[in-house]
């Protein structure tokens, strides 16, 4: 029979496909700076690093996951939370080298994207690149209760062909569609041992920029999840089942995804005007600095501004922040010593 999930069209999919639509033609015509998309391309995979690796119980903070992915040794992280993080990257390298191959899913990428995901952690118990052979559960972590039973061992390998073949060809489904079943359908099957959360994750965002929503690689999609956890294993479990209505899952699935691109294309519309700002008034690189700063936040203090470039004296900030009034770029309220500057 193969894998044919089961869900309907609703309002609330309709709406955030147009949504994510919208935010990918504007991402796709917006002129930005090749040196900012650099940047915020880092950002991004620092982000979801953190975040897809913390939905899993890893206890590396921010800070350390952006030391550890900057190359830096950390030790007072956690040794196989780091080792995950560091994973993540390994694996983000493998899907962007598939995607300049053009090569079809595979069996064979899924599991190297597991295999990547897990290779070193915990002396190799999760089975690197295999599909498990034994039954498995999901257990809360709390409780200690069982919350799920994936399928028996012996159906991992049909499950497994059988959803790779559809996501070949999909038929009619809209591409953020089939993202969301790869990775709930792969959660459902749960065909390792281990690192099926991030697999499934990391899964959907290949598939998503296979058929052309990379939004130039800016987004996080684990900062969702990671924000309202109840919610995204309330979605999970939603699908769990083989024969599940899966609308409530793509519903969950793609209003996340429409607001991660809002956030992603609303950063991109304060960098364009901020450059623009920066061109037409003839801002230095310091006062680029503040004036994105007061786009993103509505206002910039002068203790904003010393955080923001701590090695350069109060004097040149004040200097500066003056000239960006004479200037146009900002106004100034408040008294002296509560004194804000928003941008005109």
């Amino acid at each position: 029979m193969g894998f044919a999930p089961r869900f309907s069209i609703t309002n609330t999919i309709t709406s955030a496909i147009g949504r994510i639509d919208e935010a990918k033609g504007f991402l796709t015509a917006a002129r930005l700076s090749a040196d900012w998309v650099a940047q915020m391309q880092r950002q991004a995979l620092v982000l979801e690093a953190f975040h897809t690796t913390r939905i899993e119980g890893a206890r590396v903070t921010l800070d350390q996951a952006e030391r550890l992915l900057a190359g830096e040794d950390v030790p007072d992280a956690p040794p196989d939370d780091s080792r995950e993080l560091l994973n993540y990257r390994d694996a983000f390298d493998l899907v962007s080298e598939y995607l300049e191959s053009g090569e079809p899913i595979t069996e064979s990428l899924v599991r190297e994207i597991q295999r990547r995901l897990v290779q070193g952690v915990r002396g190799d118990s999760a089975a690197p690149g295999q599909y498990r052979r034994v039954q498995n559960y999901v257990v809360n972590s709390v409780s200690g209760e069982t919350v799920y039973t994936p399928p028996p061992s012996y159906e991992v390998p049909r499950l497994m062909a059988e959803l790779v073949d559809w996501l070949r060809e999909p038929g009619g489904v809209h591409p953020v569609l089939a993202a969301g079943f790869a990775q709930i359908e792969l959660v459902r099957i749960h065909p390792f041992l281990d690192g099926n959360g991030r697999t499934g994750r990391l899964l959907s965002t290949l598939c998503l920029y296979r058929s052309g929503y990379d939004f130039k690689r800016l987004f996080t999609i684990s900062e969702h999840y990671d924000r309202d956890r109840p919610a995204y294993y309330e979605a999970i479990r939603s699908g769990n089942e083989a024969d599940a209505d899966l609308t409530p899952w793509l519903e969950y699935f793609a209003d996340g995804l429409a607001s991660q691109m809002r956030q992603t294309a609303g950063r991109a519309e304060l960098v364009m005007k901020r450059d623009l700002a920066v061109g037409r008034l003839g801002l230095n690189a310091r006062q680029a600095t503040a004036l994105a700063f007061a786009l993103e936040h509505g206002q910039v203090a002068l203790a904003d501004y010393q955080k923001l470039l701590p090695a350069v004296t109060r004097r040149t900030l004040q200097r500066d922040l003056l000239g960006m009034v004479k200037k146009g770029a900002l106004t100034r309220e408040g008294a002296t010593n509560r004194r804000v500057y928003r941008p005109e």
